[in-house]
């Protein structure tokens, strides 16, 4: 086990200081944050890492981040299972509990679309000390391990949003392309929690894990899907994949079907038959501000065994980089979790 002392008020994170390289991601002494009013100091036990991280250290997004540019140097980690260590003027009896980070922040209320994401417009859980809203730390009592807890909240909160607002009941046929990733699996597991019909598509080497996960039919990414299943033949396409797959999506749909989509890793650029869009009474869903009730579903479903983890494989903090490099291999199925260094002296509260 890594082990670091906190010395004085510094801590050990991983720094992104702008776009590019793996050089960018920078292991890092800094100050440690205090909470302000109404919020938290959360000890990180473990961090999840996801498609954002290289996007954003990268530059992929239109606009340098997910909302406005990014503000580098940025702490990223968008997933954090993590302590409450110091929580001034709020209840003292969160202190000591073990919290998911809530990653999609409502900066204006539910009633607004604006968020602020953990790890992309605010620092996040690469890191051994995150600062955040005490309204976002959620208490999850279970017997999961910390990493297998931290795989959880972007990938399964984004799954839960999109199935929820696609509507998917115990009757739908749901077609999850991408279906071994970390969106993709947890999309499948919420999709089977709500008794639908799961169609996944992955690679072949997956069909094995994701029959385990309780899909009904399993395709690969290079199969002729109209043929294999024929036109007109599925409720919703959930879809992080796009690029030149999306077109034939739509083709799959009902009259009335539903594509949802938060990601685009294949490439964000597609071509768009509006004919069959409007022809077909076809609804396109983008998803990324989370309804109110997806994290505490979330935590709900963690409690009652109704969802598992996908832990593909735990790094040490410090090993960010090598960790991005084989998550980009994509031979994994699930989710990768960095660990910070363990603090060995007494966080007073």
């Amino acid at each position: 086990m890594h082990t670091d002392s906190a010395r004085g008020d510094l801590m050990t994170a991983v720094v992104t200081t702008g776009t590019g390289g793996y050089d960018k991601l920078v292991v890092s002494k800094v100050p440690r944050p205090v909470p302000g009013p109404s919020e938290v100091l959360v000890r990180v036990l473990a961090a999840g890492m996801n498609n954002t991280e290289i996007n954003t250290r990268v530059g992929w997004y239109p606009n340098g981040g997910w909302n406005d540019a990014t503000p580098f140097p940025l702490i990223q980690g968008t997933d954090c299972c993590g302590v409450v260590c110091a929580s001034p003027g709020i209840d003292e009896s969160i202190i000591g509990r073990r919290v998911l980070v809530r990653s999609c922040m409502r900066v204006d209320g539910f009633s607004s679309g604006e968020t602020r994401w953990l790890g992309s417009d605010m620092d996040g859980a690469f890191a051994q000390f995150v600062v955040v809203p005490a309204s976002e730390v959620f208490v999850v009592d279970c017997g999961w391990t910390d990493a297998e807890l931290a795989t959880i909240p972007c990938a399964y909160g984004t799954a839960e949003n999109m199935i929820a607002r696609a509507g998917v009941r115990p009757e739908s046929t749901v077609l999850i392309t991408g279906a071994s990733g970390g969106v993709g699996s947890a999309a499948v597991q919420l999709a089977v929690r709500r008794g639908a019909r799961v169609i996944g598509v992955a690679s072949r080497a997956k069909h094995d894990q994701l029959r385990e996960l309780g899909v009904d039919e399993v395709h690969g990414r290079d199969e002729d899907l109209a043929t294999a299943l024929g036109k007109h033949s599925v409720d919703v396409v959930i879809d992080n994949v796009a690029g030149d797959g999306f077109g034939p999506l739509l083709d799959l749909l009902v009259r009335g079907g539903t594509y949802v989509s938060s990601g685009a890793i294949a490439g964000p650029v597609v071509e768009l038959d509006l004919r069959t869009m409007y022809l077909n009474d076809l609804t396109l869903l983008g998803c990324t501000a989370w309804d109110e009730d997806v994290f505490p579903n979330l935590v709900s479903y963690i409690e009652a065994g109704e969802i598992r983890p996908l832990l593909a494989e735990s790094f040490p903090l410090e090993q960010t980089a090598v960790a991005q490099q084989r998550f980009l291999e994509k031979n994994h199925v699930g989710k990768f979790v960095l660990v910070p260094p363990v603090i060995v002296d007494r966080i007073e509260s």
